[in-house]
Order: structure tokens, then C-alpha cells, then sequence
């Protein structure tokens, strides 16, 4: 980025900003009322209603990689982008709540990596707490990294000012009220983020002449035709995504995207803080109502600017395709909504990079520090410590900041990151918890060599020993290639052990009860119109049904 980002803020524009930097830091202020133990601290007593934790997981999701990255995304590739909702979260967000939240909350884990401890082993468990610590600092990183480059562009601050301003502003509101304060707001993020993006797309369709005359500029477009379809010419790799069909629904719908939402804990610790059963079941099926409607806000926009900013895509400069919605931000917002864009794509990073830190921080706390370091000190001594991990945390995130500035599309890093972490880690947990005979030692030794085998893949193609159609394309086998080596190596060692007998498995494998899917329910919700079965089967048809619209 650039001067040529530069926007003509006014006091009016300001103000706002001030204001939300006050209301986000006073959340974290009131939170602080409930923090008494490290459970309230890291899961906020797991007391939260179903549509706060909702609106908190797809908010969660809701920051610099959505809003930039999807956006780039959608100016580069066009409607195929949509493959990453309707087919990229949706299904894996409704198999979570349907099928894995029960196990996940009804053993009462406190994270994700203390699940694989109690299906497999401690090696298993530590292998995945410092993986998974590792991707959230680098996670971090591309949010706050991403945060400093727009405030610098659209603001002229510097860019260490903009680093230090975004990481204070998340570490006090975090460290205040651990993840209390980082859901409520996540909430309040969600519809700052909305109110920005809204007028974007609403004035760049007028700019336009409304759809069809964004879809007739498209069509004129580098992307041409194909840039409006999402399936078409997926028989190979000659499409704007450079993607066929078996990566993408193999490698992006389900290894990468069942990787990502069923096994990341910065989402699913969401779903962990909700009041019952039921509620942490739903979590992930409401976020999945507003996931179906993004695009509107992020693809749209991508396409907008593809149509109105001559020359968007060059290699460096103000006209990368990671600049889509900075440009749109300059061109058409007057100010006061001006002011109000600018607020919401921040609070857009700081959801990201306040998820990325609470779970960091409740995973060195629990799964390192508790675990392998200290253990059995009272609970104020692993409140304090938490305390400390986000401070670390988020100093580290500073640091890896610096990593993202290779790319020119930071979806396609995270993509990467995905396939590296996520993908082996689901395919580990999926067949641990639907195979009851996979023995311990085969879980651990599944994890290392799904990993390995991600980042060889990785590898070789910055070798140009593999050719792939693209970036995006070696992130989808990548996963697959993690899946693969995951489901081999669990079958080859899996009879060379000893299993768990059921009674250790009850309530963590598929099968074999343990599992109390009522006895919490509070009043209402057993409403037929809450089942968590009704609401994810009409959210999938739902996706299939706008996918009819852009085949």
C-alpha cells in the first residue's frame, strides 16, 4: 500500500473511531466483573446464550482474512471465491454442531488439544498444543499485520504506530476480561463490521448500474464469463481458480474446511463457553445462517473494484488485489459513513487477532504450562499465567506480523497455513473418534506424518519439483495429501497395539454412549424449532440452493 490509499478523513470520521476504541475497551472493563476463576477467564464459565456465542464464531472468522482476503479473492477469481462458504464452511460448521460438539463439550474438554490426550496420548497432546499455539501467532500476525498497512494507507500513521495502537487496544480488552470480553466484542464487531461494509457494496452496485450491470462489466473483464460461475470448467484446471473439481471438493470441502472449523480451537472455543449442551451444539449451525450471506459484503465488493479500479492486480503498490476494499473505501464513501468503513474494517482485524490470542493463550495455559511445566498450583496461579500468555502472545504476533508481507494474497498464506496444521489434525480426529480400535500411538504417529506430508508437498512446489495450477491449488492437495498419509499410517500401526478399552473411550469415540445430549437443556431450549438436526439441514439446503444461482 500507498499514498494513493490515502482517504480524507474529517473530525466526524475520527470521533466515530474514538468512540468504538472506547466501547471496545469498556466491554473488556465489564467483563472483568466475572473473571473469579481461570475457567471464567478462558471460557467465560461456560454461561453464554446460543446467539451470543453464534454471532462470536462466524465473527471470530470476520476478520483481516475474510474481509481483505476474500475480497482480493473475489476480485481475482470471481464467483468461484463462493467456494469457500457454501462448500468451504457451511457443511463442516453444521457437521460440527451435529456431530462433534457433543464429544467436544460433553467430556468436558477445556481446548481441543486436552481432547486428543484423552483419546490417544500425552505426545499427541503436546504435539498439537505447540502446533496449534505456533498457527495462532502466525494467524495473529496476518490480522494485525494486515490492521497496520491500512491504517497507515487510509490514515498516514506509521507503521510501527499502527502496530503498537491495534495490539494495546486487543491485549488490554483481552487481558481485562479474557474471553468474555473478547466475545461480546465479537458481537458488537460483527455489526460494526456490517455497518462498514454495507454502504460499500450499496453505492459500488449504484456506481455500476445495480447487478446486472456488474455482472455485463465482469463479463468484459479480464475473468471474462467464467468469472460468474462457480462450477463451470472445474473438469480441469483451466478456471480462474486455477482448481478442478477433486481439489475442491476433496481438498478445500472437506480436509481443509472440515480441518479448519471442526478442529480450530480459536472457533470452537466459542461453542465451549456457551450454558449447555444444546446451546454449544447450535453455535456453530446460527453462525452458519450469516457465513451464507457474506459474500455479498466481501465478493461483491472484490468484483466492484475489479470493474471500477483500472489496473487492480499489480504485483506491488496501491493497486494489489489485497487493496480491493481500501480503493472502494477512497473512491465512493462520503465522510461520515467514511468514518464508519474505516471503524469496521478495524474492529474486522481486531475480531481476528482477538480469537487468534484467546486461544493461544488457553492453550499454553492448560495444554503447556499446566500440563508440562507447573502442575497442580491453585487456579489464581493459571489465571495469572493466562494473563501473561496473552501479553506474550500478542508480542509474538508483532513479530510474525512480518511473515504475511511476502504475499500479495494473504488467503493464499493462510490457505497454506491450513493445509500445514488444520488438514492433518482433522484427519486425525476423525478417525479417532469414528475408529475405536486406532490405538494411541498410531494418533500421534498419524498427526507427525500428515504434517510432514503437508509440508512436503508444501516444498516441493516452491522447488518446482510438483507443478500445481496455483498457489490455492497446492493448498488443496496439500490437505489431501495430509489426509492420506494420516488415514495410511493409522491403518499400517494401528495393529501393531494395544486399543483403549471402551470404558476409556466412552463419551470421546462414536458409538458408545457417555454422551447426555438433554440432561441440561434449560427451558426453551427443546423448541423443535432449535433442534440442532432441523437448523443444520436447512442451512445446507439453503447453500445448495444459492449455488443453483451461480453454477
Amino acid at each position: 500500500m500507498d499514498g494513493g490509499l490515502r482517504l480524507n478523513m474529517n473530525a466526524l470520521d475520527y470521533a466515530i473511531l474514538a468512540l468504538y476504541f472506547v466501547t471496545v475497551l469498556g466491554v473488556g472493563l465489564m467483563a472483568r466483573r466475572a473473571i473469579r476463576t481461570s475457567t471464567d477467564f478462558f471460557l467465560s464459565g461456560r454461561s453464554l446464550p446460543a446467539w451470543v456465542t453464534g454471532l462470536a464464531f462466524v465473527a471470530a472468522n470476520l476478520g483481516a482474512l475474510e474481509i481483505i482476503g476474500m475480497a482480493a479473492n473475489g476480485a481475482q477469481y470471481g464467483m468461484m471465491t463462493l467456494h469457500y462458504y457454501w462448500i468451504g464452511a457451511v457443511p463442516a460448521m453444521v457437521f460440527l454442531g451435529i456431530v462433534m460438539m457433543p464429544f467436544y463439550y460433553g467430556s468436558k474438554v477445556r481446548s481441543v488439544p486436552e481432547y486428543l490426550r484423552l483419546r490417544f496420548n500425552r505426545p499427541t497432546h503436546l504435539f498439537n498444543a505447540l502446533s496449534f499455539a505456533l498457527a495462532q501467532v502466525l494467524i495473529a500476525g496476518v490480522n494485525l499485520y494486515a490492521l497496520a498497512l491500512v491504517m497507515q494507507a487510509l490514515l498516514g500513521w506509521p507503521l510501527w504506530l499502527s502496530i503498537v495502537v491495534g495490539a494495546a487496544i486487543v491485549l488490554a480488552y483481552i487481558t481485562v476480561g479474557g474471553l468474555t470480553s473478547a466475545i461480546y466484542n465479537e458481537v458488537l464487531q460483527f455489526f460494526v463490521i456490517l455497518a462498514g461494509l454495507i454502504p460499500i457494496t450499496v453505492i459500488g452496485l449504484v456506481k455500476v448500474g445495480g447487478v446486472d450491470g456488474l455482472f455485463d462489466a465482469v463479463r468484459s473483464s479480464d475473468l471474462g464469463e467464467a468469472g460468474l460461475h462457480t462450477w463451470a470448467d472445474t473438469g480441469s484446471s483451466a478456471n480462474p481458480l486455477g482448481a478442478n473439481w477433486v481439489g475442491l471438493v476433496f481438498g478445500l470441502g472437506f480436509v481443509l474446511s472440515f480441518g479448519y472449523w471442526t478442529t480450530n480451537f480459536a472457533e470452537v472455543q466459542r461453542a465451549l463457553s456457551a450454558r449447555n449442551m444444546s446451546a454449544a451444539r447450535r453455535t456453530p449451525i446460527i453462525a452458519a445462517y450469516p457465513k451464507l450471506l457474506i459474500p455479498v459484503v466481501t465478493v461483491i465488493p472484490g468484483l466492484i473494484a475489479l470493474v471500477t479500479v483500472q489496473g487492480l492486480g499489480a504485483s506491488s503498490g496501491a493497486l494489489q488485489y489485497n487493496n480491493a476494499i481500501p480503493l472502494l473505501m477512497r473512491d465512493l464513501l462520503p465522510n461520515g459513513v467514511l468514518g464508519v468503513a474505516v471503524t469496521g474494517l478495524l474492529a474486522s482485524f481486531m475480531a481476528g487477532m482477538a480469537a487468534n490470542v484467546s486461544g493461544f493463550n488457553t492453550v499454553f495455559t492448560y495444554d503447556i504450562w499446566q500440563s508440562y511445566v507447573r502442575r497442580d498450583r491453585p487456579d489464581d496461579y493459571y489465571l495469572r499465567v493466562g494473563r501473561i500468555a496473552t501479553v506474550a502472545g500478542v508480542i509474538v504476533g508483532i513479530g510474525t506480523a512480518f511473515i504475511a508481507a511476502g504475499f500479495s494474497n494473504i488467503m493464499n498464506y493462510i490457505q497454506t497455513l491450513f493445509s500445514l496444521f488444520n488438514a492433518p489434525l482433522f484427519a486425525t480426529f476423525i478417525f479417532g473418534m469414528f475408529w475405536k480400535r486406532m490405538t494411541a500411538w498410531a494418533g500421534f504417529w498419524s498427526l507427525l506424518a500428515g504434517t510432514v506430508g503437508s509440508l512436503a508437498t508444501y516444498l516441493l512446489y516452491l522447488g518446482g519439483v510438483l507443478d500445481f495450477g496455483s498457489d490455492l491449488e497446492e493448498s488443496f492437495w496439500g490437505a489431501g495429501v495430509a489426509f492420506v498419509m494420516v488415514a495410511v499410517v493409522a491403518v499400517l500401526l494401528t495393529p501393531l497395539g494395544r486399543a483403549k478399552t471402551d470404558d476409556d473411550l466412552r463419551g470421546l469415540v462414536y458409538g458408545l454412549g457417555g454422551v447426555d445430549l438433554k440432561g441440561d437443556v434449560l427451558a426453551g431450549d427443546a423448541a423443535w424449532y432449535r433442534s440442532p438436526l432441523l437448523l443444520g439441514g436447512v442451512a445446507l439446503a439453503l447453500s445448495g440452493l444459492l449455488y443453483l444461482l451461480v453454477l
